[in-house]
């Protein structure tokens, strides 16, 4: 069963958890538009969160035969793939003289708010550089296979060689990049559903695309803005904490980056969910209930599956800095 956040959340009959599901949507472009397949029984696997499922590598082809002569045998070519839902998420405490002080702003509310951004972060993150293997330079390891181990040696893995890294090379390069994005875009199967990258990307893709009349932006029902290219939704995929400094989800290196495409959908790239509608929970603390200290925490239960390797891709080296 295919299911969004959305749909999820008419299925609650908790305000909070609503409330919570809301925060996740407005939190993330990439969460608020992924369908899951809530499909995943635990109970039936022991312990793990396993999803396994079959990926079109490269789709049957037809052609024209003579008389008396056979077709050329060609078949579609299908590969059998296991995946990982994660639990992604965190708990945070709050004095109960503060809660019920706190006025106009609600710790716990607050509290709340900000565990769904750092928990839709960290699913952004490992959709771009997760790996479920336990090591790994560059990736989230522990996690499940992102995008950029997906996409890797794959057909719609594009190098870019176009620079757009100064002003003066947009001016003079900004149609040559486009043809080379729509180029790029046109290996997919169909049209994209999203665009990922980071905010210096987006800052050359919106130039590029204001100065050929292909940006726009518009306000979707939480008030946020949503710039797209040529249709097509663009969202910038923020930062992650390191551990000791906050580092781009996808980083420019040595004055280039890439772009990912997804297209959305069962048969293409989707979430992992667990069965019956339990892909976001919250606890809340009951502030009536003896214990000076209130916690609470709140949980992401997720993943990603690539059905169709054509379904999404990425264009990198992209040069939109001077880097060394």
């Amino acid at each position: 069963m295919a299911i969004t956040l959305e749909e999820a959340k008419v299925g609650m009959s908790d305000k909070v958890d609503q409330q919570i599901i809301d925060e996740f949507r407005r939190s993330s472009l990439l969460l608020d538009m992924l369908v899951f397949d809530d499909s995943i029984s635990p109970g039936t696997g022991g312990s793990t969160l396993s999803y396994g499922y079959v990926q079109l590598k490269s789709p049957s082809t037809a052609g024209v035969r003579t008389i008396n002569s056979e077709y050329t045998p060609s078949e579609a070519k299908r590969e059998k793939k296991t995946t990982n839902a994660v639990i992604i998420g965190g708990s945070f405490e709050v004095d109960r003289v503060i809660a019920e002080t706190s006025g106009a702003v609600d710790e716990l509310a607050f509290q709340a708010s900000e565990k769904v951004k750092a928990a839709a972060n960290e699913f952004t993150n490992a959709t771009i550089n997760g790996t479920s293997e336990g090591s790994g330079e560059g990736y989230k390891v522990n996690t499940f296979d992102g995008l950029k181990k997906l996409l890797s040696g794959s057909d719609t893995e594009v190098t870019s060689e176009v620079d757009i890294s100064t002003s003066e090379l947009t001016d003079s390069n900004y149609n040559a990049f486009l043809d080379e994005l729509d180029g790029f875009l046109s290996l997919l199967d169909g049209k994209p559903s999203l665009l990922l990258m980071n905010n210096k990307m987006l800052t050359k893709v919106r130039a590029c695309a204001r100065r050929a009349g292909y940006y726009g932006r518009s306000r979707d029902e939480f008030g946020r803005t949503v710039e797209t290219y040529n249709d097509i939704p663009m969202m910038e995929c923020g930062k992650y904490w390191d551990g000791s400094k906050s580092e781009d989800v996808i980083p420019v290196s040595n004055g280039t980056t890439d772009i990912y495409a997804i297209s959305i959908g069962l048969d293409g790239f989707h979430g992992i969910s667990p069965t019956g509608n339990k892909v976001i929970r919250s606890y809340m603390p009951d502030l009536n209930a003896p214990g000076a200290v209130k916690k609470g925490d709140v949980e992401l239960v997720a993943g990603v599956a690539l059905k169709n390797s054509r379904k999404a891709g990425v264009l990198k080296g992209v040069k939109v800095s001077a880097g060394e």
